[in-house]
Parts: structure tokens; sequence; C-alpha cells
């Protein structure tokens, strides 16, 4: 008898155990799909992109370094937490980059297409932006991007079509 309360004990906490298990780690997981997607709609039509976002300082400052290369449907999204005029450049970044600076409203400001790789040159928004989107050089003119589309992520609030 008493080996059978045992085992209805154990029982029960490894389905506490496990269900805590699961939340634990699905809630994480579910929040960083999320996080990771964005949607660019242009003229010619929506694009997703698989999205790393940096927000603090420090991530925001090694950004895209040292990577040799970025897939078609992948990006960085810099959250600066607030508008303000950026200025990125392209040192120890070695593949080509378009810059898509964006409001906190998500309207694209403007685009900086094939950044070159090593290149010191500064590379600033036309005004306060709260965000800024670097994909693979060209993908922006591939895909019909220009200031004034949009972008749904879920740190940008959604526009008013």
């Amino acid at each position: 008898m008493y080996l059978d309360k045992v085992r209805g004990k154990a029982s029960r906490f490894g389905r506490t155990a496990s269900l805590a298990f699961t939340l634990v780690i699905a809630t994480p997981l579910a929040a960083c799909s999320d996080e990771s997607r964005l949607t660019v709609n242009t003229s010619t039509g929506d694009f997703t992109f698989n999205v790393e976002v940096v927000d603090t300082p420090e991530s925001r400052a090694q950004g895209l370094m040292y990577r040799e290369n970025l897939a078609d449907d992948a990006g960085m999204l810099f959250d600066f937490k607030g508008e303000q005029r950026v200025s990125f450049w392209m040192m120890n970044t070695l593949i080509p980059l378009d810059m898509i600076f964006i409001g906190a409203d998500g309207v694209v400001r403007n685009v900086h297409v094939n950044a070159r790789p090593q290149d010191p040159t500064s590379i600033p928004s036309d005004g306060p932006v709260q965000f800024v989107l670097e994909i693979p050089g060209g993908r922006s003119e591939e895909i019909g991007l220009e200031a004034g589309d949009t972008v749904e992520h879920t740190r940008i609030p959604a526009t008013d079509p």
C-alpha cells in the first residue's frame, strides 16, 4: 500500500515537473520565434526576414562584424529604444549590407544600398530613427524596398494602412 502511495506521488511530481519544464523552455522559445520574424511591406509584395535583434550598446556595437555570410532572408534589427540620429560604418564587416533606417512607427525613412565591407565611412540616418535593419547587400533593390515602405515586427507598433 505504501509503495502505491509513493508511486502516485512520484507520478504526480513527474507530471508537474514535466509541465513546469515545458513552460520554462517553451515560453522563451515562442517569444524568440516571434522576435525573429520581421516583414517588410513594399509595393512589389511582403517579404519576411529572420532577424537577430540587438538592443544593448554592446550588441549593437558588435552588429554583423566578422560574419562571413548572411542568408537572403536573414538580417539584424538594431533597436535604439527611442528615436535618435544614428550612424553606422562597415569596419570589420566582411560582407556587403543594405541598411534600412526605420522610424518608431515602422515607416522606412531612408535606405543605404550595398555598404562596402571594411569601409570606415560613416553612413548616417537622414533623421531620427528607432530601428535599423541590416540585410544582405543589394537585397533591398531586389525586393523594391524604398523610403515610405513599412516594416512589421513585434517591437514596432502596427501602422495604419
